[in-house]
């Protein structure tokens, strides 16, 4: 690694930290994105949580945890509750 490269890697470290404690950092856009309101979601198509559970795949205590965000869902759980919240009549066709 020649000087130039670890001032680069040096000057991305400071940068992190910045933004790790909520300080600007220029050329960084930061975008927010909010998180599920699983008990809604849920809600909204009428299911227990042991029914909605088992047809997004996932045990009862982790849909507890999401409801009481003790645990964030992630990943494919987050797009399929995404798409859950968009249209809780797909889930609703697996549940008939």
């Amino acid at each position: 690694m020649n000087d130039k490269q670890f001032n680069e890697l040096l000057e991305s470290v400071r940068d992190m930290g910045k933004h790790m404690r909520g300080e600007k950092v220029d050329g960084i856009r930061i975008r927010e994105i909010p998180e599920p309101d699983v008990k809604a979601i849920r809600e909204q198509t009428g299911l227990s949580q042991t029914r909605f559970a088992y047809l997004i795949g996932v045990k009862p205590k982790t849909l507890q945890n999401w409801e009481q965000r003790r645990v964030r869902p992630t990943g494919p759980a987050r797009a399929l509750l995404k798409i859950v919240e968009a249209n809780p009549q797909a889930l609703l066709a697996l549940h008939s």
